[in-house]
């Protein structure tokens, strides 16, 4: 018998009992005690590269909401996957990081792939805990260590997030598990505050901005705006883009609409600039600004916030019901006369072009009748989703690396979200494919369709003050980066069956044939020059500005 297997199976054991279905494993020698106890019980996906497989195990646990637990060896391959645990981090995803580590006889002697591993991930991590090696004696703390590696990944009163067990293993590293320790472990109590108790009460003229994760219940948020005839202004991630709501905002705000009297802010923030512009105005003229903070985060990075609110955020939703005093009976039918107007404008304007707006446009309204996931890349992609999709009877899931709001591991996290049974569709651009492309390696046979904005290097930056202060050749070399390597070539050297997309027309069909397939694809869609992409959108801008005049 090993004690070593044994410890490992004893944490396996306790983490099926708390909940977790999916484990990522990449290969490596020290690891091996804890990759056969996960391969024994759980669903494993292995991957290749650790720092892919750490953004495929935030795509898993987007999906399920439950900690996926991810096995390394010492060394690198620890530090490699620093970048997804600072996304699961800000994101707010749960992780259970597991680094393998040699024994503490190996340390400072010059041992092949041992590095510092204590405290690799410092302040990016929910928890961590370096148990040492396993020894009999200690059976007794392997499934409290276990269960509040889950409860710190899930339950955690910083909200969900990566915990980190460093685990050292000396060889023999192969062994059988003897009896595991006897359960009940700890038990696991999830409790929130109760409803929010409401310093003054909703009146006046309000907007409730909701971001992802403002409610498990969007229902009962849009009974909310009713009740107190508010408008709900409303992000893709948060599942509340419905009919009713506000979906054009930033085209609207740019407009300077009447200010409200107070604000609410639920969920992330949106990315819209001129958005948080907009709050600030409300601020600056004494506008009351609420931030309802379950996970006391304390966003408020313009310093616009008049009160948080430290409570859960369906829990405040339920105590505004109790606060509303409605008084403005014109307020919300004048913001849904804006929406009405310049989602008939973004239609005119986007009709019969192909574009990076009238793609994720598109993209929005087959995911949604399809019962699709969205798993859409920082950078310009995430803004045309949230400043162009429409509100829907059906709003469709939507999910992003909007922690650290970094390209990187787009490709493996809609893999990880594609793993867990969801049709996916991942909408990126051209060089946040390329960052990721060693995602694509061993790629697994699941329901992911990329669809690839094709427009010659980095989109964002062309908005940028540095597009008009640089010569064009020092521009494209420092900050547009057009891409050497051809996106659809890369693809096919990877199995991916590739559609091309070239003129509006195609677009739709083209979505069907990749939506329809049960294995990766990718839709290259090939767009005219970023300078157009920048005029289209202040065209956009200007025509609801002149008919909202």
């Amino acid at each position: 018998m090993s004690v070593q297997a044994t410890f490992a199976a004893t944490l396996v054991d306790e983490w099926i009992h708390g909940g977790v279905t999916d484990a990522v494993v990449c290969p490596g020698s020290r690891s091996t005690p804890l990759a056969l106890a996960l391969a024994a019980r759980l669903r494993v996906h292995v991957r290749l590269d650790e720092r892919s497989a750490g953004f495929f195990a935030i795509g898993l646990s987007m999906a399920s909401g439950v900690p996926t637990v991810i096995c390394v060896t010492s060394g690198t391959a620890a530090a490699e996957l620093h970048a997804a645990v600072v996304e699961a981090h800000q994101g707010r995803v749960p992780l259970i990081v597991c680094t393998a580590d040699r024994p503490p006889e190996l340390h400072h002697v010059g041992a092949s792939q041992t590095i510092d591993q204590v405290g690799l991930f410092t302040t990016s991590t929910r928890w961590s805990c370096d148990p040492g090696v396993p020894e009999g004696s200690q059976e007794a703390f392997w499934r409290p260590l276990a269960a509040r590696a889950v409860a710190e990944a899930r339950d955690g009163p910083l909200g969900p997030g990566p915990v980190h067990l460093n685990l050292a293993f000396r060889e023999p590293l192969i062994g059988s598990a003897g009896p595991l320790p006897a359960r009940p472990g700890p038990s696991l109590v999830r409790s929130r505050p109760g409803a929010a108790v409401l310093d003054a009460p909703l009146e006046g003229r309000g907007l409730i901005i909701a971001g992802a994760n403002a409610t498990g219940d969007p229902g009962r948020l849009l009974l909310l705006g009713e009740r107190l005839g508010w408008p709900i202004l409303a992000d893709p991630r948060s599942r509340c883009r419905l009919p009713g709501t506000i979906a054009a905002a930033d085209a609207i705000v740019r407009t300077q609409p009447p200010a409200p009297d107070t604000v609410v802010l639920l969920g992330a923030p949106w990315l819209s600039k001129a958005l948080s512009e907009y709050v600030s105005s409300v601020a600056a003229v004494g506008g009351r600004v609420v931030c309802v903070d379950p996970w006391w985060q304390w966003t408020d990075p313009l310093a616009v916030v008049s009160e948080f609110h430290h409570v859960g955020r369906d829990e405040w939703i339920d105590g505004a019901h109790d606060a509303a005093v409605p008084t403005d009976a014109e307020w919300l039918s004048t913001w849904r006369s804006y929406e009405a107007v310049a989602q008939a404008v973004i239609e005119r304007e986007l009709s019969g072009e192909l574009s990076e707006p009238s793609v994720a446009r598109a993209l929005a309204r087959y995911a949604a009748a399809v019962e699709g996931t969205i798993m859409v890349s920082a950078s310009m992609p995430m803004r045309d989703l949230e400043w162009f999709s429409p509100a829907l009877p059906v709003a469709p899931a939507v999910m992003a690396n909007r922690g650290a709001n970094g390209i990187d591991g787009v490709v493996s996290t809609a893999l990880g979200i594609a793993a867990s049974g969801r049709r996916t569709f991942a909408l990126l651009g051209d060089l946040a494919f390329l960052h990721d492309v060693s995602g694509l390696v061993n790629l697994p046979d699941v329901p992911c369709t990329f669809i690839v904005l094709d427009n010659g290097g980095g989109g964002i930056f062309s908005f940028l003050p540095q597009a008009g202060a640089l010569e064009p050749d020092r521009f494209e070399l420092l900050f547009g980066t057009p891409p050497s390597s051809d996106v659809g070539n890369v693809a096919r050297g990877f199995g991916l069956e590739v559609h091309e997309v070239t003129a509006a027309p195609e677009l739709d069909d083209a979505l069907a044939a990749c939506g329809s397939a049960r294995s990766p694809a990718l839709l290259r869609v090939k767009l005219r020059g970023r300078a157009e992409n920048v005029a289209l959108h202040e065209a956009i801008n200007q025509a609801v500005r002149l008919a909202l005049a």
